[in-house]
Protein backbone atom coordinates (compact mmCIF):
# COMPACT_ATOMS: atom_id res chain seq x y z
CA UNK A 1 0.00 0.00 0.00
CA UNK A 2 1.05 3.72 -0.70
CA UNK A 3 1.82 5.83 1.76
CA UNK A 4 2.85 9.73 1.91
CA UNK A 5 6.54 11.28 2.57
CA UNK A 6 7.34 14.45 3.30
CA UNK A 7 9.49 15.86 -0.01
CA UNK A 8 11.57 19.30 0.43
CA UNK A 9 10.70 21.50 -2.54
CA UNK A 10 14.56 21.82 -4.50
CA UNK A 11 13.90 23.72 -7.65
CA UNK A 12 10.81 26.05 -8.90
CA UNK A 13 10.97 27.18 -12.79
CA UNK A 14 8.97 29.05 -14.44
CA UNK A 15 7.68 26.91 -17.96
CA UNK A 16 4.92 29.42 -19.26
CA UNK A 17 3.27 32.27 -17.36
CA UNK A 18 0.77 29.49 -16.17
CA UNK A 19 2.82 26.81 -15.34
CA UNK A 20 5.63 25.60 -13.08
CA UNK A 21 7.99 22.81 -13.14
CA UNK A 22 8.72 21.72 -9.36
CA UNK A 23 11.54 19.47 -8.69
CA UNK A 24 12.15 17.15 -5.02
CA UNK A 25 14.97 16.76 -3.33
CA UNK A 26 14.72 12.92 -2.75
CA UNK A 27 16.29 11.56 0.32
CA UNK A 28 18.96 8.73 -0.29
CA UNK A 29 16.95 6.74 2.79
CA UNK A 30 13.91 7.24 0.36
CA UNK A 31 15.65 6.57 -3.03
CA UNK A 32 14.32 3.24 -3.73
CA UNK A 33 10.63 4.12 -2.86
CA UNK A 34 10.58 6.87 -5.18
CA UNK A 35 12.41 4.89 -8.17
CA UNK A 36 10.01 5.25 -10.90
CA UNK A 37 8.91 4.03 -14.44
CA UNK A 38 8.95 6.54 -17.22
CA UNK A 39 5.25 7.75 -17.72
CA UNK A 40 4.64 7.08 -13.49
CA UNK A 41 2.81 10.50 -11.54
CA UNK A 42 3.17 11.30 -7.98
CA UNK A 43 -0.29 12.24 -5.53
CA UNK A 44 0.88 15.57 -3.17
CA UNK A 45 -1.26 15.85 -0.66
CA UNK A 46 -1.77 19.67 0.64
CA UNK A 47 -4.28 21.10 3.32
CA UNK A 48 -5.61 24.63 1.57
CA UNK A 49 -7.58 26.72 3.41
CA UNK A 50 -8.84 23.91 5.84
CA UNK A 51 -9.45 21.88 3.11
CA UNK A 52 -7.09 18.67 2.48
CA UNK A 53 -6.75 18.60 -1.46
CA UNK A 54 -4.72 15.56 -3.10
CA UNK A 55 -3.47 15.93 -7.01
CA UNK A 56 -1.70 13.96 -9.23
CA UNK A 57 1.08 15.28 -11.39
CA UNK A 58 2.92 13.34 -13.91
CA UNK A 59 6.63 12.84 -13.59
CA UNK A 60 8.86 14.77 -16.33
CA UNK A 61 12.36 14.05 -15.64
CA UNK A 62 14.03 10.95 -16.18
CA UNK A 63 14.24 7.73 -14.06
CA UNK A 64 18.13 7.91 -14.05
CA UNK A 65 18.63 11.64 -12.90
CA UNK A 66 18.21 12.79 -9.41
CA UNK A 67 15.24 13.93 -7.76
CA UNK A 68 11.63 14.31 -8.84
CA UNK A 69 10.50 16.56 -11.42
CA UNK A 70 6.78 17.75 -12.37
CA UNK A 71 5.01 20.08 -14.40
CA UNK A 72 1.68 21.53 -12.76
CA UNK A 73 -0.30 24.00 -15.09
CA UNK A 74 -2.47 26.63 -13.19
CA UNK A 75 -6.15 25.41 -13.65
CA UNK A 76 -8.35 26.07 -10.48
CA UNK A 77 -8.99 29.14 -8.57
CA UNK A 78 -8.00 28.66 -4.98
CA UNK A 79 -7.31 25.02 -5.37
CA UNK A 80 -3.79 23.22 -5.39
CA UNK A 81 -2.24 24.50 -8.94
CA UNK A 82 -2.58 28.00 -7.80
CA UNK A 83 -0.42 27.41 -4.74
CA UNK A 84 2.36 25.90 -6.91
CA UNK A 85 2.23 28.64 -9.08
CA UNK A 86 1.67 32.08 -7.09
CA UNK A 87 3.25 30.72 -3.50
CA UNK A 88 5.18 27.41 -3.42
CA UNK A 89 8.84 28.10 -2.45
CA UNK A 90 12.19 26.53 -1.98
CA UNK A 91 12.34 24.61 0.97
CA UNK A 92 8.86 23.79 1.49
CA UNK A 93 7.74 20.59 2.37
CA UNK A 94 5.05 18.52 0.90
CA UNK A 95 3.33 14.64 1.77
CA UNK A 96 3.92 13.18 -1.78
CA UNK A 97 2.97 9.97 -2.46
CA UNK A 98 5.20 7.20 -4.02
CA UNK A 99 5.00 6.95 -7.87
CA UNK A 100 2.49 4.97 -9.43
CA UNK A 101 0.51 4.87 -13.00
CA UNK A 102 0.36 2.64 -15.97
CA UNK A 103 1.01 4.58 -18.84
CA UNK A 104 4.41 3.43 -19.09
CA UNK A 105 7.64 3.22 -21.58
CA UNK A 106 8.85 -0.50 -20.79
CA UNK A 107 12.57 -0.53 -22.74
CA UNK A 108 13.85 -3.70 -24.64
CA UNK A 109 17.07 -4.53 -25.86
CA UNK A 110 15.99 -3.96 -29.37
CA UNK A 111 15.56 -1.18 -31.36
CA UNK A 112 12.51 1.00 -30.88
CA UNK A 113 10.63 3.95 -32.26
CA UNK A 114 8.00 5.61 -31.20
CA UNK A 115 5.64 8.28 -31.44
CA UNK A 116 3.74 10.40 -29.18
CA UNK A 117 0.86 13.24 -29.45
CA UNK A 118 0.72 15.45 -26.70
CA UNK A 119 -2.06 18.08 -25.58
CA UNK A 120 -0.95 21.03 -23.08
CA UNK A 121 0.05 19.69 -20.23
CA UNK A 122 -0.38 16.16 -21.24
CA UNK A 123 3.22 16.21 -22.10
CA UNK A 124 4.81 16.41 -18.74
CA UNK A 125 4.62 11.86 -18.75
CA UNK A 126 5.85 12.38 -22.39
CA UNK A 127 8.85 14.15 -21.37
CA UNK A 128 10.53 11.32 -19.12
CA UNK A 129 9.24 8.70 -21.79
CA UNK A 130 11.35 10.70 -24.80
CA UNK A 131 14.51 11.18 -22.46
CA UNK A 132 14.51 7.39 -21.52
CA UNK A 133 13.57 6.32 -24.62
CA UNK A 134 16.59 8.15 -26.43
CA UNK A 135 18.88 7.07 -23.43
CA UNK A 136 18.34 3.38 -23.90
CA UNK A 137 19.50 3.01 -27.33
CA UNK A 138 21.66 5.31 -29.61
CA UNK A 139 19.72 4.11 -32.47
CA UNK A 140 16.27 4.74 -30.98
CA UNK A 141 14.07 7.23 -32.96
CA UNK A 142 11.28 9.80 -31.03
CA UNK A 143 8.35 11.63 -32.83
CA UNK A 144 6.67 13.63 -30.94
CA UNK A 145 3.43 16.14 -31.79
CA UNK A 146 2.72 18.78 -29.40
CA UNK A 147 -0.43 20.95 -29.88
CA UNK A 148 -0.91 24.44 -27.34
CA UNK A 149 -2.59 27.61 -27.95
CA UNK A 150 0.71 29.34 -29.02
CA UNK A 151 5.05 29.42 -27.77
CA UNK A 152 4.32 31.24 -25.00
CA UNK A 153 2.11 28.28 -23.63
CA UNK A 154 3.93 25.50 -24.78
CA UNK A 155 5.50 23.57 -21.63
CA UNK A 156 9.40 22.37 -21.36
CA UNK A 157 9.53 24.46 -25.13
CA UNK A 158 13.05 25.17 -24.46
CA UNK A 159 13.65 21.79 -23.28
CA UNK A 160 12.37 20.11 -26.10
CA UNK A 161 14.26 22.29 -28.73
CA UNK A 162 17.37 21.46 -26.49
CA UNK A 163 16.71 17.64 -27.20
CA UNK A 164 15.88 18.24 -30.58
CA UNK A 165 19.35 19.42 -30.90
CA UNK A 166 21.01 17.12 -29.01
CA UNK A 167 19.57 14.19 -30.41
CA UNK A 168 19.14 15.96 -34.27
CA UNK A 169 18.63 12.77 -36.01
CA UNK A 170 17.05 10.77 -33.74
CA UNK A 171 14.17 13.27 -31.90
CA UNK A 172 11.99 15.32 -34.23
CA UNK A 173 9.32 17.14 -32.50
CA UNK A 174 6.35 19.17 -34.25
CA UNK A 175 4.89 21.87 -32.45
CA UNK A 176 1.33 23.36 -33.65
CA UNK A 177 -0.10 26.18 -32.21
CA UNK A 178 -4.35 27.03 -32.02
CA UNK A 179 -4.22 30.42 -31.66
CA UNK A 180 -0.76 31.96 -33.26
CA UNK A 181 0.73 31.63 -36.89
CA UNK A 182 4.33 31.45 -35.57
CA UNK A 183 7.90 30.82 -37.46
CA UNK A 184 8.52 26.50 -37.40
CA UNK A 185 4.93 25.84 -36.19
CA UNK A 186 1.86 24.05 -37.93
CA UNK A 187 -1.31 25.67 -37.18
CA UNK A 188 -4.37 24.30 -35.57
CA UNK A 189 -5.29 21.27 -33.10
CA UNK A 190 -3.78 17.91 -33.03
CA UNK A 191 -6.15 16.74 -36.36
CA UNK A 192 -6.32 13.96 -38.59
CA UNK A 193 -4.43 15.76 -41.56
CA UNK A 194 -1.74 16.65 -38.95
CA UNK A 195 -1.56 13.38 -37.43
CA UNK A 196 -0.98 11.78 -41.16
CA UNK A 197 1.26 14.63 -41.85
CA UNK A 198 3.89 13.81 -39.32
CA UNK A 199 3.59 9.52 -39.81
CA UNK A 200 2.17 9.52 -43.25
CA UNK A 201 4.32 12.19 -44.92
CA UNK A 202 7.51 13.04 -42.45
CA UNK A 203 8.26 9.74 -41.02
CA UNK A 204 6.39 7.51 -43.41
CA UNK A 205 9.21 4.96 -43.98
CA UNK A 206 9.16 4.75 -39.74
CA UNK A 207 7.92 1.32 -38.48
CA UNK A 208 6.72 2.70 -35.32
CA UNK A 209 6.50 0.02 -31.95
CA UNK A 210 4.95 2.37 -29.82
CA UNK A 211 2.15 5.09 -29.47
CA UNK A 212 1.80 7.71 -26.81
CA UNK A 213 -1.20 9.92 -26.14
CA UNK A 214 -2.14 12.40 -23.54
CA UNK A 215 -4.25 15.13 -23.06
CA UNK A 216 -8.14 15.96 -23.49
CA UNK A 217 -10.16 13.21 -24.35
CA UNK A 218 -11.33 14.78 -27.55
CA UNK A 219 -7.77 14.81 -28.94
CA UNK A 220 -7.28 11.24 -27.31
CA UNK A 221 -10.04 9.98 -29.50
CA UNK A 222 -8.99 11.97 -32.67
CA UNK A 223 -5.21 10.56 -32.63
CA UNK A 224 -6.57 6.97 -31.95
CA UNK A 225 -8.96 7.08 -34.43
CA UNK A 226 -6.32 8.19 -36.90
CA UNK A 227 -4.36 5.85 -35.75
CA UNK A 228 -6.75 2.76 -36.16
CA UNK A 229 -7.59 3.79 -39.64
CA UNK A 230 -4.10 3.68 -40.64
CA UNK A 231 -4.50 -0.24 -39.88
CA UNK A 232 -2.15 0.26 -36.59
CA UNK A 233 -2.65 -2.38 -33.89
CA UNK A 234 -4.81 -1.22 -31.32
CA UNK A 235 -2.29 -2.84 -28.55
CA UNK A 236 0.61 -0.39 -29.30
CA UNK A 237 -1.57 2.54 -28.35
CA UNK A 238 -1.69 3.87 -24.74
CA UNK A 239 -2.96 6.58 -23.80
CA UNK A 240 -3.73 8.74 -20.85
CA UNK A 241 -6.39 11.38 -19.89
CA UNK A 242 -5.58 14.41 -18.14
CA UNK A 243 -8.79 15.75 -17.16
CA UNK A 244 -11.90 13.41 -16.21
CA UNK A 245 -14.27 12.61 -18.85
CA UNK A 246 -17.97 14.81 -18.00
CA UNK A 247 -20.70 11.60 -18.20
CA UNK A 248 -24.39 12.09 -17.10
CA UNK A 249 -24.09 9.20 -14.68
CA UNK A 250 -26.36 5.93 -15.25
CA UNK A 251 -27.00 3.66 -12.16
CA UNK A 252 -26.66 0.17 -11.59
CA UNK A 253 -30.14 -1.41 -12.25
CA UNK A 254 -29.56 -3.03 -8.42
CA UNK A 255 -28.87 0.82 -6.72
CA UNK A 256 -31.54 0.55 -4.44
CA UNK A 257 -31.33 -0.47 -0.76
CA UNK A 258 -27.80 -0.68 0.90
CA UNK A 259 -25.05 -2.80 0.93
CA UNK A 260 -22.66 -4.35 3.96
CA UNK A 261 -19.27 -3.89 2.68
CA UNK A 262 -16.10 -5.14 4.08
CA UNK A 263 -12.87 -3.41 2.81
CA UNK A 264 -9.63 -4.68 3.95
CA UNK A 265 -6.93 -1.70 3.70
CA UNK A 266 -2.98 -1.93 5.26
CA UNK A 267 -4.28 -5.44 6.65
CA UNK A 268 -7.49 -4.21 8.90
CA UNK A 269 -10.66 -5.16 7.92
CA UNK A 270 -13.15 -2.28 8.24
CA UNK A 271 -16.97 -3.20 8.31
CA UNK A 272 -20.08 -0.79 7.56
CA UNK A 273 -23.49 -0.33 5.66
CA UNK A 274 -23.27 1.88 2.54
CA UNK A 275 -26.02 3.19 0.02
CA UNK A 276 -25.71 1.52 -3.17
CA UNK A 277 -26.47 4.60 -5.32
CA UNK A 278 -23.34 5.89 -3.33
CA UNK A 279 -19.90 5.49 -4.48
CA UNK A 280 -17.00 2.66 -2.84
CA UNK A 281 -14.55 5.30 -2.28
CA UNK A 282 -17.00 8.13 -1.15
CA UNK A 283 -18.33 5.55 1.55
CA UNK A 284 -14.99 4.54 2.55
CA UNK A 285 -13.76 8.04 2.72
CA UNK A 286 -16.78 9.18 4.89
CA UNK A 287 -15.96 6.38 7.50
CA UNK A 288 -12.40 7.86 7.81
CA UNK A 289 -11.00 5.30 6.68
CA UNK A 290 -7.41 6.72 4.89
CA UNK A 291 -7.76 4.86 1.54
CA UNK A 292 -5.51 5.66 -1.57
CA UNK A 293 -7.18 8.20 -3.99
CA UNK A 294 -6.22 11.01 -5.88
CA UNK A 295 -8.23 12.20 -8.87
CA UNK A 296 -11.48 10.98 -8.06
CA UNK A 297 -12.59 11.00 -11.30
CA UNK A 298 -11.48 7.59 -12.86
CA UNK A 299 -8.47 9.21 -15.17
CA UNK A 300 -5.63 7.62 -12.79
CA UNK A 301 -5.21 4.50 -11.15
CA UNK A 302 -4.81 5.47 -7.31
CA UNK A 303 -7.80 4.13 -5.81
CA UNK A 304 -7.92 0.46 -7.66
CA UNK A 305 -9.00 -2.58 -4.93
CA UNK A 306 -10.35 -6.07 -5.92
CA UNK A 307 -13.40 -7.48 -4.99
CA UNK A 308 -13.35 -10.43 -3.12
CA UNK A 309 -17.34 -11.11 -2.43
CA UNK A 310 -20.08 -9.76 -3.85
CA UNK A 311 -20.22 -7.50 -6.83
CA UNK A 312 -19.65 -3.50 -7.88
CA UNK A 313 -20.50 -1.90 -11.24
CA UNK A 314 -18.39 1.28 -12.58
CA UNK A 315 -19.96 4.09 -14.23
CA UNK A 316 -16.86 4.92 -15.91
CA UNK A 317 -13.26 3.33 -16.83
CA UNK A 318 -10.12 4.61 -18.67
CA UNK A 319 -7.81 2.66 -16.63
CA UNK A 320 -8.67 -1.16 -16.30
CA UNK A 321 -7.88 -3.86 -19.08
CA UNK A 322 -10.99 -6.51 -20.31
CA UNK A 323 -8.67 -9.29 -17.87
CA UNK A 324 -8.26 -6.88 -14.97
CA UNK A 325 -12.33 -6.26 -14.37
CA UNK A 326 -12.79 -9.87 -14.98
CA UNK A 327 -10.47 -10.62 -12.34
CA UNK A 328 -12.40 -8.46 -9.41
CA UNK A 329 -10.64 -5.22 -10.02
CA UNK A 330 -12.57 -1.52 -9.79
CA UNK A 331 -12.05 1.68 -9.60
CA UNK A 332 -13.85 2.69 -6.11
CA UNK A 333 -13.76 6.34 -7.26
CA UNK A 334 -16.46 5.34 -9.89
CA UNK A 335 -17.99 1.79 -8.55
CA UNK A 336 -21.42 1.36 -7.07
CA UNK A 337 -22.04 -1.96 -5.34
CA UNK A 338 -24.92 -4.32 -7.06
CA UNK A 339 -24.56 -6.51 -3.95
CA UNK A 340 -25.82 -7.16 -0.17
CA UNK A 341 -22.69 -7.47 0.84
CA UNK A 342 -19.45 -6.35 -0.82
CA UNK A 343 -15.44 -6.80 -0.26
CA UNK A 344 -13.08 -4.95 -1.31
CA UNK A 345 -9.51 -5.42 -0.84
CA UNK A 346 -6.68 -2.41 -1.39
CA UNK A 347 -4.12 -4.63 -0.49
CA UNK A 348 -4.29 -6.98 -2.96
CA UNK A 349 -3.36 -5.23 -5.82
Amino acid sequence: MSHFHPLTVKNIKKLTPTSVAVTFAIPKDLAQTFAFTAGQYITIKKEIKGKELRRAYSISSSPEKDGITIGIKMVDKGGFSNYANNKLQVGDVLEVMEPEGRFTYNPTNEVQNVAAFAAGSGITPIMSIVKKVLDNNTKNKFVLVYGNKSYEETMFYTDLVKLELEYSNRFFVYFTNSQTREDKALFGRIDTSIVNYALKNKHKNVDFDAYYLCGPEAMINTVQDTLLDNGIDKNKIHFELFTPTEIKEELPIQAEGSTAITVVLDDEEFQFTMDKKSLVLDAVLKENIDAPYSCQGGVCSSCIAKVTEGKAEMVMNQILTDKEIADGFILTCQAHPTTPTLKVDYDDV
